[in-house]
This record gives C-alpha cells, sequence and structure tokens, in this order.
C-alpha cells in the first residue's frame, strides 16, 4: 500500500467530506474575487480532517485546472520584471518545504499554519506599507518564501500577499494580474515536484473530484464579483475571511470541540 492509499483510506465520506467541500467553495470563492487565498483558507480548514500532505495535493488539483484560464487575461497585462525572479526564488526553496511537509508532526504542521497565517494576516491589517518598487534581490528572497511556504502548505501566495497586497505602488487590479500570472506558473513547477515527492498522484486526484463543483462555483462567483467591491472592502474581505479559517484551525480548540 503506497503512502496515498493510506491516506486517501483516511477520509471518511460523510461530515469530512462536507467540511472539505466548504473549504473548496469558501477558498474558491475569495481566489476568484482577490486572485489568491485559496490555501490559506483551504489548508488549515482541511488540516482538521485529513492529512495535511493529502490536503496539499488536493489545493494543487483543485486549482490547477482554474488556474490557467484565469491568467489567460493577466498574462499579458502581467509585469513579468517582477514575475520572474519571484518565479525563481520560488522554484529554489519550493523542494525544502516539501521536506519539511513530509517530515514535521502533522500537530506541529497545524500549528504552525495557523501561525504563520495568522501573523501574515496582521501584518497587513495593520496599515504596514512596502515603500518604493522591489529590486532583484529582494523579489529573489520573497519568491523563495513564496516556494517554501508553497512546499510547506500550499502557501505561496502568502508572502506575496505581504509583499504586494501591502503595496503602495500597484493597484489591486495589477497585484491581481500579477499573483494569477505567478500562480499559473508556479502551479506547472509545483506538480513536477509533487510527483517526484510521492504527494500527487492519482489517488489524491480521485478524492479531489467531488470537490472541483464547490470550488469552480466559488471561483466563478468570486470572479464576477470582483468588480463590484472597493479595493478597500476587497481587502477586508480577504484579511476577515482569512484570519477566521485560521482561528477556527487551531489545535488549541481541539480538546473542546472533541477532534481528535
Amino acid at each position: 500500500m503506497t503512502l496515498f492509499d493510506a491516506l486517501v483510506g483516511a477520509v471518511q465520506f460523510d461530515a469530512a467530506l462536507a467540511v472539505l467541500a466548504g473549504a473548496a467553495f469558501l477558498g474558491g470563492l475569495v481566489r476568484g474575487f482577490t486572485g489568491f487565498g485559496f490555501a490559506m483558507i483551504f489548508m488549515p480548514i482541511a488540516g482538521l480532517v485529513v492529512p495535511l500532505p493529502l490536503a496539499s495535493a488536493l489545493i494543487w488539483a483543485l486549482d490547477a485546472p482554474f488556474a490557467l484560464p484565469l491568467a489567460a487575461r493577466s498574462l499579458r497585462k502581467a509585469q513579468w520584471r517582477e514575475v520572474i525572479p519571484l518565479l525563481i526564488g520560488a522554484t529554489l526553496l519550493l523542494p525544502v518545504g516539501i521536506w519539511l511537509l513530509l517530515s514535521l508532526p502533522q500537530l506541529a504542521m497545524r500549528w504552525l499554519i495557523a501561525g504563520l497565517i495568522l501573523a501574515a494576516v496582521i501584518v497587513l491589517a495593520t496599515g504596514w506599507r512596502w515603500k518604493g518598487r522591489a529590486g532583484v534581490p529582494l523579489s529573489l528572497g520573497v519568491g523563495g518564501l513564496s516556494g517554501l511556504g508553497a512546499g510547506l502548505a500550499q502557501l505561496g501566495g502568502m508572502p506575496l500577499a505581504i509583499f504586494w497586497l501591502s503595496a503602495q505602488n500597484k493597484s489591486a487590479e495589477q497585484m491581481r494580474h500579477d499573483l494569477v500570472t505567478y500562480f499559473a506558473c508556479a502551479t506547472v513547477i509545483s506538480a513536477l515536484l509533487l510527483s517526484w515527492n510521492g504527494i500527487l498522484g492519482w489517488a489524491s486526484l480521485t478524492v479531489a473530484l467531488p470537490l472541483l463543483v464547490p470550488y469552480g462555483s466559488g471561483v466563478l462567483i468570486g470572479t464576477r464579483g470582483y468588480g463590484l467591491a472597493s479595493e478597500r472592502t476587497f481587502r477586508r474581505i480577504a484579511y476577515g475571511v482569512i484570519m477566521l479559517a485560521a482561528l477556527v484551525s487551531l489545535p488549541l480548540w481541539d480538546g473542546v470541540l472533541g477532534r481528535g
């Protein structure tokens, strides 16, 4: 029996599937609306009901069919001089993140994931702003952190959210084009490394199939609703939903809620 045969066998298609479907829809809604945030919502919630390596594979399987179509409209408008150094840095540290995902205990990973997400949202919500344009060394560093986060818990968007969402010199629309383009390219790179490490395979893809509808519905609704909100509302929605997902997933509540 392979690693993922065992992981898939752990999925109980009742309450667990309902939790995964709800997280997929909510994450898709934010992903379609903002261009990022799916993993920051799905990963901590999915980690409550399935092993984290499987949750990581599900994120890739759900997002990949939508990443390229979403990017089709953004590729021509992306600032490639900023996107390419980020991709280089991400590729270099992605294997390190995958190694940590497979090596650290599940409980420690849950604390780490929730803590990182909460810290990122707090930094953004305090109003911190990046001043000036980033040079290549800084972009490589941010890309490296993105790759590390992507391998660790599919949280590659988190460093970019802090770097770009807080920027004064990048509008919400431009940030969205750059994020969507970055994720489309990173999706291809991640597929190769996740498959090589046995995380992504037929078993995990099978589990993802029933989740495609709620996720796709969320992406569609979020994409169509993008133009209905101001930039301030756009930021507040992203912060609030992501923080709520991280708070609910904290192992601190396991005893209270009867989670094992």
